[in-house]
């Protein structure tokens, strides 16, 4: 089976000067004068004591009250008594009026509680549901979801940038002789591709191209093609015998190579494919990790074993087998502790697994996967070695592409060890494990569309 706003405005204007009345120009001296006297506004003699004073009480008179028009400084000069007669008999007339109007059969005297009640306008049909969509924050338009290689390519950028960069720095205005060949071979033994790579694609360009102008895209296209030349032959889809039921796979690795959220993604992709899976969580030595195991198996329907933290692994093993066989799942996926492949003690527990589930299966277990870290580089090439002379590692997942400019390591490890590469990680979401293409890889590292 293969796994393919308004804003009002007023304005004030100056104040108009009064009128003084017209002096016909026939009048005497005198006269005009008296005139002029009798325009003028009275003021009120200071000497005379307030009721006294003909001004003021003309008025109030007029006005009808002490303090009906006139300023604070005049008020102030109201005899006390004169205010409170006033206010008494404002009151006097207001309850006067209140006793005359007849009360209404069932209504308070005192102001209704409606009353008080704003009003409220009303709004035209359609009004208010507008106004409020107009307040309501436009909607973003829904993120265009990337392709594969489109993801690929964005996770592998650091890697590309660097090398072809380098490579067309290499390639300004040169041309292609020995000295050019050794540096262009220097750079991309750097670049982690591994020596191998390095020269099939120096003696590729050489026979090419030798003597003549070379630009930095003429070498990263020479670069893509070898690079999948390497890679084609381990690009292969994972492939379940079912007639072995359970099917077991191992997942093994040093620590921080992503093995268990790679095991959930793994899940989801044969959960999606219609077979009845389950999770064991053999990394006995980090509750973290069997707490995590769990999620995942949660949210890919998978079933989950476990055991207490501290336990024996290849114990937990023996019951995830037996347990799977009873359940006729269809897969059983083992996560294990992960490991230093310098620390022979440890490694031995690794062994032990594999000769539980042998007694089990004899073809048990019948596929072990070896998660890498990208970002470890050269150490990378180490691991494979070790892991795969101890628990017999027969296909190879790469993790964290995206995290580092070291993704040619992976050509590295293709070309020395020749192992199957089944999926290639470019992040952590569910989607960001995917089976491995030779061309689509290589030409992400070159910066090449597609």
């Amino acid at each position: 089976m293969a796994l393919g706003f308004i804003k009002k405005v007023f304005t004030f204007g100056k104040e108009k000067p009064a009128e003084t009345p017209a002096v016909p120009a026939e009048l005497t001296a005198e006269e005009k004068a008296a005139i002029s006297a009798e325009s003028e506004p009275k003021g009120r003699d200071e000497d005379l004591p307030v009721a006294e004073d003909p001004v003021l009480a003309e008025e109030m008179e007029t006005a009808g009250g002490p303090s009906d028009d006139l300023s604070p400084e005049d008020l102030s000069m109201v005899p006390l008594e004169l205010l409170e007669a006033e206010a008494e008999e404002e009151v006097e007339e207001a309850q006067a009026v209140t006793a005359d109007e007849p009360e209404a059969e069932g209504e308070s005297a005192a102001v209704s509680d409606s009353a008080l009640e704003p009003v409220v306008p009303v709004l035209p049909k359609g009004f208010a549901a507008a106004e409020a969509r107009a307040r309501e924050p436009e909607a973003p338009a829904p993120a265009e979801k990337l392709s594969w290689f489109q993801r690929l390519k964005a996770g592998l950028f650091r890697t590309s940038s660097q090398l072809t960069s380098q490579i067309t720095a290499l390639f300004t205005k040169r041309k292609l002789d020995d000295e050019t060949l050794e540096e262009l071979e220097d750079l991309l033994i750097q670049a982690d591709l591994g020596v191998e790579t390095a020269l099939r694609v120096t003696d590729t360009l050489a026979s090419e191209r030798y003597g003549k102008d070379v630009t930095g895209e003429d070498v990263t296209k020479i670069m893509a093609t070898e690079i999948v030349k390497v890679l084609k032959p381990v690009a292969k889809p994972l492939a379940l015998d079912l007639s072995h039921k359970p099917h077991v796979i191992l997942v093994v690795g040093v620590n921080g190579t992503g093995k268990t959220t790679t095991i959930g993604k793994l899940a989801a992709k044969l959960s999606g494919s219609g077979l009845k899976v389950m999770l064991a969580a053999g990394d006995t030595f980090r509750a973290a990790a069997i707490e995590q195991l769990k999620i995942w198996a949660d949210r890919t329907g998978s079933t989950f074993i476990g055991t207490k933290l501290g336990a024996d692994a290849a114990g937990l093993a023996y019951e995830a087998f037996e347990k799977a066989k009873a359940d006729k799942a269809d897969v059983l996926i083992i996560d294990t502790a992960g490991r230093l492949q310098n620390k022979a003690e440890l490694m031995a527990e690794l062994e032990k697994i594999v000769r539980v589930l042998g007694k089990l299966d004899p073809d048990a277990p019948h596929t072990v996967l070896q998660t890498l870290d990208a970002t470890t580089g050269q150490n990378a090439l180490q691991q494979v070695e070790i892991f795969r002379n101890v628990a017999g590692v027969n296909g190879l997942i790469m993790t964290k592409l995206d995290g580092t400019a070291r993704g040619g390591i992976l050509v590295a490890i293709a070309a020395k060890h020749k192992l199957p590469v089944y999926f290639i990680g470019v992040g952590e979401g569910i989607d960001d494990l995917e089976p491995f293409e030779a061309e689509d890889f290589a030409s992400a590292i070159a910066g090449i569309a597609r």
